[in-house]
């Protein structure tokens, strides 16, 4: 593998693919650290200082700092990262299938997806705006999204000034960054957006080994619980399990055979055996982003509604809401099992709305393939339907399970900090896992297209977009 990484830098167009990802990762962390215009950062960091129990114990404001690269903890013009433009493309992926003129569009070739790229982009723009003016609000006000007041004003200068300069630098920073993900897709190696998620998530790494070492000195985890070198070790040993199964998650399928009528077209014979792959994670990080993304409503709302109803005529209506809250309160009992049944649930949601087996039975008929001991047409339809629900169910269970241990890592029992526990499964270690195979994949076609060996000595690597 060592000498994979060394031949990499002999071929002249894959070492300046590297380079220029280099380049880029460098302009992502410097945007990661560089704070707004108008941040007051003494009285931010003292801030954070002082409120660091939701950081500590995850949550919404805990995991965005993760997928920014700690930006949020500084308020960079990285706040926002490459989310926006990910969520803009979940939402055009998933009206494609519900709207006409998007699905026609979709089946236009080049031209129409590009008018969809087109959409995705305004549709991004307008994300950013609104999620910019929530960021700015929250800084001029953290009371009004129910943190604590603090002592200094956490801006300089005037409040209007300030919200109006954040959002239109935090948009632009976006827009940004997603130019540069699709330069590095590219004159790059690897998906440039996915890239750039993976090495903010990996730029915290060395703080999560860090406070690892701290509580393995001092021998107590964050919630005052006995921590000893051998629990250390275990934790290592419990994070190669966690990524392996990962591994497995996201290159496992099932394959399912397929017979093609030999046709000679000149002088080459096409057709044969061969086989679909039905992925057991088709669905990938999604349904976790899905669920993460509903769980986040639940728990401010009922918080909100307590405090509007505190002290008014309602008996008993503030109490209701705020035992509601709590039932929903990150890393509760009722918060882990509604999460997890969203999970499944946003599995199948996802494989119904992508995976159409009405078409591929259609196109395998068409081409004069099809699935031994299955007749074309609505009963290979009716099969590979069963067979990916079968499958399906295997990979959403093995997934809810992957995205509930960092939490049951992180609860009182364990004391493990929210950043370590969070490359213990989940959206973070799903997406360093797939955005790692998928671009050594791409350097392995490189390299063996030179006649220079790949990463491994037998067999070949699968990335994400390697089996379709």
């Amino acid at each position: 593998m060592f000498a994979a990484f060394v031949n990499a830098f002999k071929v002249k167009e894959l070492r300046s693919r590297l380079l220029f990802t280099a380049g880029i990762i460098v302009l992502v962390r410097v945007a990661s650290n560089l704070p707004c215009p108008g941040v007051n950062s003494g009285a931010l960091n003292q801030y954070l200082t002082n409120f660091s129990q939701e950081a500590a114990s995850g949550g919404v404001m805990a995991m965005v700092n993760l997928f920014t690269g700690g930006a949020l903890e500084q308020f960079a013009v990285a706040t926002l990262g490459i989310m926006p433009y990910i969520t803009s493309s979940i939402i055009m992926q998933l009206l494609t299938p519900v709207l006409p003129s998007l699905e026609k569009m979709s089946r236009d070739g080049e031209s129409g997806r590009q008018k969809i790229n087109q959409y995705t982009r305004y549709l991004t723009v307008l994300i950013c705006i609104f999620q910019g003016f929530l960021a700015a609000a929250a800084m001029a006000d953290p009371s009004r999204i129910g943190l604590p007041s603090p002592h200094l004003p956490l801006y300089v200068g005037s409040q209007t000034v300030f919200m109006l300069m954040t959002i239109i630098v935090l948009t632009a920073t976006t827009m940004v960054f997603m130019w540069l993900g699709e330069q590095v897709t590219e004159r790059g190696i690897g998906n440039g957006v996915s890239i750039i998620i993976t090495i903010n998530i990996i730029a915290r790494m060395p703080q999560a080994v860090t406070q690892l070492v701290e509580m393995t000195i001092s021998g107590q985890t964050m919630s005052g619980a006995t921590f000893k070198p051998v629990q250390l070790l275990l934790l290592f040993a419990v994070f190669i399990a966690v990524t392996a199964a990962t591994i497995l998650l996201t290159q496992g399928y099932r394959r399912v055979p397929i017979q093609m009528v030999r046709k000679t077209i000149g002088t080459q014979v096409m057709g044969g055996s061969t086989y679909m792959p039905l992925k057991v994670n088709f669905a990938n990080v999604m349904p976790i982003i899905f669920a993460g993304a509903i769980m986040m409503v639940p728990g401010p709302l009922f918080n909100g509604l307590a405090q509007f109803t505190k002290g008014r005529d309602w008996s008993g209506a503030s109490d209701f809401f705020l035992s509601l809250g709590t039932l929903f309160r990150y890393h509760s009992t009722g918060y882990m099992v509604l999460y997890g049944l969203l999970i499944m649930g946003f599995s199948y949601f996802w494989v119904a709305s992508q995976f159409n087996p009405i078409q591929i039975s259609e196109n395998l008929k068409r081409d004069g393939a099809y699935i031994p001991g299955i007749r074309p047409g609505q009963p290979t339809a009716d099969f590979l339907d069963q067979t990916m629900t079968r499958v399906t169910f295997g990979g959403a269970v093995f997934l809810t399970a992957l995205a509930l241990f960092p939490m049951i890592l992180a609860t009182p029992i364990f004391g493990i900090d929210f950043l370590v526990a969070s490359f213990f499964g989940g959206t973070s270690l799903l997406i360093m896992v797939g955005v790692v195979l998928d671009t050594m994949s791409q350097m392995e076609s490189h390299l063996t297209m030179r006649n220079y060996d790949g990463f491994l000595k037998s067999g070949r690597l699968r990335g994400r977009n390697a089996i379709q």
